[in-house]
């Protein structure tokens, strides 16, 4: 292509290449400020969900500008996409990474210096690399792209140390423009991204976090996979289920198996030929369900996916967001549907503890986690919710969650709450939830008498409550951080926001679950 010189002319040409070789007649807002941007040599940080056309804006302008662009991406899998897609439309690319021989290595070096590649795709960790930095200074650089950029974010959940050292770009090819992409970054995150990046002078661009499309649902509980078999049998389609841990994919995996699903396992512990396999057969639709771990996702490109299952509790709303935006990229009416117990909190808090963090990053995580317990917790709209964490604002109710389309009933848990946390205190802030449960109901468990809590005054103070609503009791208090996971054991320590709900000064509102008619009775206990 020729090169032209002024940007009037280059965004010309950039939407004749839009046309001619990807097959769009125009672009989607905000993708044609942000070429146009990149055209006239400035810097850019694009925020934009899943499915809202990112990578076409670094190959546009990679394709339009002269030289070659250098595309930096965490995955190998996400690149040979890529650069198969691009190959198909008759532009020159290729990926730069651990998995490449060295006759492709060589062939690639000789391309570049050729001045046949426009695209080359490459991992944070080969770039970095003397030998690839070498190579690029004798090149005709056009931009840096720097793709799935919020792995940058040091506590976020998909970290690459290596992304942190790509601001040595700014000095290294002073006045290439540079371009950072992400799906989701929070404020904090936002600002890590341009500092560690040295994109102190890039213009961002955000574009709306809403995918109107995707119903969100969250349901709390103790059998989760009771409740995914109901889901499943509403659901169409190819989807995903993620789990917290690698045992938890396979048991999931095998166990739809049984129920008559093509389902596969997907995680860091299956071998790259097994990962690759599952993966190419989920893509081709042979394989329907993708039962998987975090590991899985980034970069997929399967725009029918009709509904993202989660049998345990995200760690962060940024996480919970990216694996949720994998459905519906067709725009076509997705589900996102989340199930969590109180198991969840209490292991993510633990991992959090125990995780050897600093304390001030340690706090950090712990308010990702409580953003996203306040989103399961939210008895008005939760996408609302959702985009106000992104600093976005939906003036009405959506009408497409699950809050919107059934406003829960609410029952007056102030009392049950000052039971809970009145049981957890005088058993000695030692006891684990389904111990405390026993004492409020009166279950005389040997534990129970071994421990003589059956002598306490509280011991059956609860029993006109069912257990499982107690379990949403404790799911609320621990949500909450009013009780919290002992530093030391396995028990339950009040924390000391539980003061104004012990005073009766704060009361506490939880969503009916069909059990909650009944109330504890009114009598002198505290």
């Amino acid at each position: 292509m020729t090169p032209v010189s002024s940007p009037e002319q280059r965004f010309a040409q950039a939407r004749h290449i839009l046309t001619q070789v990807f097959g769009f007649r125009d672009f989607r807002p905000p993708q044609d400020a942000i070429i146009a941007h990149l055209l006239q040599g400035g810097d850019a940080l694009v925020l934009m969900p899943t499915g809202g056309g990112k990578s076409l804006c670094y190959q546009i302008p990679a394709l339009t500008l002269p030289g070659t662009a250098v595309i930096v991406s965490p995955l190998i899998a996400l690149m040979e996409d890529q650069v198969q897609a691009l190959r198909k439309r008759g532009v020159a690319a290729a990926a730069l990474h651990s998995g490449a021989s060295s006759a492709e290595q060589e062939s690639i070096d000789e391309n570049l210096r050729a001045g046949q590649l426009r695209i080359l795709y490459c991992a944070p960790e080969r770039l970095l690399q003397e030998r690839t930095l070498r190579l690029l200074r004798e090149l005709s650089i056009s931009l840096f792209a720097i793709d799935e950029a919020h792995c940058v974010a040091q506590w976020g959940h998909h970290f690459r140390p290596e992304y942190r050292q790509l601001g040595r770009l700014r000095s290294l090819f002073p006045g290439v423009p540079r371009i950072a992409l992400t799906a989701t970054a929070d404020l904090h995150s936002r600002q890590e991204i341009q500092d560690s990046l040295a994109l102190g002078d890039a213009k961002i661009f955000v574009q709306s976090f809403d995918r109107p499309n995707i119903r969100y649902r969250m349901e709390q509980g103790s059998n989760g996979r009771e409740a995914l078999a109901a889901f499943l049998q509403q659901q169409r389609g190819a989807g995903i289920v993620y789990c917290l841990s690698r045992r938890k994919v396979e048991e999931t995996a095998n166990w739809l198996q049984t129920q008559g699903y093509s389902a596969r396992p997907y995680h860091a512990g299956l071998d790259a030929e097994e990962r690759s396999a599952h993966q190419r057969a989920f893509l081709a639709g042979t394989c329907q369900i993708m039962v998987a771990t975090i590991a899985f996702g980034m970069g997929i490109d399967k725009a029918d996916v009709r509904f993202v299952a989660h049998l345990n509790l995200p760690k962060s709303i940024e996480a919970y967001y990216q694996e949720t935006g994998r459905a519906g990229r067709d725009g076509k009416p997705a589900e996102a549907w989340l199930h969590y117990g109180l198991q969840d909190l209490l292991l993510l808090r633990q991992m959090i503890q125990q995780s050897g963090a600093s304390a001030e990053q340690q706090r950090a995580e712990e308010e990702r986690l409580q953003a996203m317990l306040d989103l399961t917790e939210e008895i008005g709209c939760r996408r609302q919710r959702l985009l106000r964490y992104f600093g976005e604002t939906l003036a009405k109710p959506c009408g497409n969650c699950d809050n919107c389309l059934q406003p829960p009933p609410l029952w007056d848990a102030s009392e049950a709450a000052q039971m809970a946390l009145s049981a957890a205190y005088r058993s000695g802030q030692r006891w684990g939830v389904q111990h405390l449960i026993d004492i409020l109901i009166g279950r005389d468990t040997p534990r129970v008498r071994q421990a003589q809590h059956h002598r306490l005054g509280i011991f059956g103070i609860g029993r006109q409550l069912p257990p499982r609503d107690w379990q949403q009791v404790f799911r609320h208090l621990v949500a909450r951080g009013h009780l919290q996971p002992h530093p030391e054991g396995s028990g339950l320590i009040l924390h000391q926001s539980s003061r104004p709900i012990l005073r009766k000064e704060q009361r506490v509102w939880l969503r009916a679950a069909g059990t909650c008619s009944v109330r504890p009775r009114q009598r002198s206990w505290s």
